[in-house]
């Protein structure tokens, strides 16, 4: 394997297994939600069920460089307009109508792997139900063109083709990317097609998180929030969010982190 990014066959086996905990973690949150149950309560049930496992939460304590304050959560939780990147331990109490998204990674045997869903509280608008819908088939249209042989822009494109007749936003500043022996590895998977990136070829062995960000209002534009993690749609719409692990392999494509909803 020339490309530190690509994973042997024992590589995604422990993969497979860490996903298979992260997946039975991510479960356990989703099946608490409800309103009136604290954010921290769930990231708390999520954690609990990942060190029961044997693997260790890869986004807490997490720094992007060195003087960066830790990430304070093992689960990324955002509510409505919060995209991503929502701290986990807040005492904020979920709300009939919100929709929360949970975004949970873990180290397992020494490799990592990532997934995330948009859940509804209560009962949603239909609006809002159709948002998720689609985001979710668009990751799933992303994976379907993740093979061996195909680009990196193929997955783009199908997520985008997806996306676009619907007329929401997908955020840009923020992509999928390569996963495994880091939280974040080359290459970049955005969710949408730009000259930007460079055409990276899919070769066998690359483990992806493919992971669309999308906006019911139409604007990809995003800020972020005062406690310096959220990210936030700049017009306030509700976001969606959806990730998987996959590995891509000349056996074909598996999702490695298969989602419990």
């Amino acid at each position: 394997h020339n490309m530190a990014f690509t994973k042997t066959e024992d590589e995604i086996q422990k993969m497979r297994e860490g996903g298979a905990l992260l997946s039975s973690a991510l479960k356990a949150a989703v099946d608490a939600v409800r309103p009136g149950i604290k954010i921290n309560e769930l990231d708390k049930i999520g954690e609990e069920v990942i060190l029961a496992g044997g693997g260790k939460p890869s986004f807490k304590g997490y720094k992007t460089r060195p003087t960066d304050t830790p990430f304070p959560s093992t689960i990324c939780i955002s509510i409505n307009s919060e995209v991503v990147h929502g701290c986990g331990d807040r005492e904020v109490v979920l709300q009939e109508g919100d929709v929360v998204g949970l975004d949970i990674g873990c180290w397992y045997k020494g490799l990592c792997t990532d997934m995330a869903v948009t859940v509804p509280v209560g009962e949603i608008s239909d609006d809002v139900k159709k948002l998720l819908q689609v985001t979710k088939e668009s990751m799933y249209k992303g994976v379907e063109n993740a093979k061996v042989g195909n680009n990196v822009k193929d997955i783009s494109q199908a997520i985008e083709d997806h996306i676009t007749p619907h007329e929401y936003g997908i955020v840009r500043a923020l992509v999928g990317h390569g996963v495994g022996h880091e939280v974040h590895e080359a290459p970049h998977v955005p969710n949408f097609v730009s000259k930007m990136y460079n055409k990276i070829k899919l070769v066998d062995g690359m483990c992806i998180a493919i992971e669309p960000m999308v906006g019911l209002g139409g604007s990809h534009e995003i800020e972020t929030a005062d406690d310096g993690w959220a990210i936030l749609m700049k017009d306030g719409s509700i976001s969606g969010h959806f990730e998987v692990t996959i590995a891509i392999t000349n056996n074909g494509t598996e999702i490695l982190t298969p989602l419990p909803v």
